[in-house]
């Protein structure tokens, strides 16, 4: 993608990279390097021969991401039931590279298309088991989720993204489901382990349309359970909703939560990025639309 997300993004391309890994790994120097094709805005994805990919922050906001993964993903990954990317080596900070980056092992699959997803009902199987294992992890010492707040402390943010987005949206509508969803209990319990953010640009799907890996743990963390049920409006069809809600046991209070979650994140991404990232403006509108569906269907 040429056009930049972020006003204070980093400028990054081959040329970069290829110095960035000849001057700190220089067993790697002579590995072709390549862009890869990706939704992710936070950080820039360059493959780097067949096993290995180098990610580098393109924002200041994702570079402590950076190290959080570099610590937790290697405590993580044997708790999980798919593949995760676990860092193989962390750079430093390099000339036209002011902060630390990673390279880490390339993990095969495509993500899994928006409103066509091959095996829903498996697909759906798979996630319950991800986020149930996730939320089963160890909580010592783990940091707070970048989503770790509850969705009441989302509330001026995400009216204000309805009044920026009000031209592409059911703005009444959004307003209506927005308020419903704050009216569900908070999370009863300590906080768990999540992913924070289970979007179809974060999971890696096989020729089958199995689950075969998830990736990006920036926002990983301690918080709700209830965001990572934000995967059942970003990836799955409303049919198979109900057998995901079952295996990962949400009650109605979580649910309604999930609910809430989905839609605060995909009007401020379409808020955000309608203009710089038409696919994830895309998938945001598509999100909102499924909501919008659910919530007719149970108002």
């Amino acid at each position: 993608m040429s056009t930049k997300m972020h006003v204070d993004e980093l400028d990054i391309d081959e040329a970069l990279v290829r110095r960035m890994v000849a001057g700190q790994f220089p067993r790697w120097a002579n590995l072709p390097v390549e862009p890869v094709d990706s939704a992710g805005t936070s950080n820039a994805m360059y493959r780097l021969g067949a096993d290995l990919v180098v990610r580098i922050p393109r924002i200041p906001g994702a570079v402590e991401d950076i190290e959080k993964e570099e610590v937790w993903l290697r405590r993580l990954a044997p708790e999980l039931p798919f593949a995760v990317p676990v860092p193989v080596a962390l750079g430093e900070p390099a000339d036209g590279c002011p902060w630390p980056w990673s390279v880490l092992r390339w993990l095969e699959g495509d993500p899994p298309v928006v409103g066509d997803v091959r095996q829903p009902e498996l697909l759906a199987a798979d996630l319950a088991s991800f986020v149930t294992a996730m939320h089963r992890v160890d909580r010592v010492g783990a940091p707070d989720s970048y989503r770790s707040e509850t969705l009441a402390a989302r509330d001026a943010a995400v009216r204000r993204a309805i009044a920026a987005v009000a031209g592409a949206v059911d703005a009444p509508a959004v307003t209506a489901l927005w308020d419903r969803t704050l009216e569900a209990d908070e999370h009863p319990g300590p906080p768990v382990w999540i992913h924070a953010d289970l979007q179809p640009g974060n999971l890696l799907v096989d020729a089958a349309g199995r689950l075969s890996a998830v990736i990006d743990f920036g926002c990983m963390g301690l918080g709700d359970p209830a965001v990572d049920l934000i995967t059942a409006w970003y990836v799955l069809p409303a049919a198979v909703r109900d057998t995901f809600r079952t295996a990962v046991a949400a009650d109605d209070a979580e649910w309604e939560r999930g609910r809430g979650w989905a839609l605060s994140v995909a009007l401020m991404e379409l808020e955000y990025y309608r203009e710089t990232n038409p696919r994830m403006a895309s998938i945001a509108r598509h999100v909102v639309g499924e909501l919008l569906a659910d919530h007719a269907v149970t108002s």
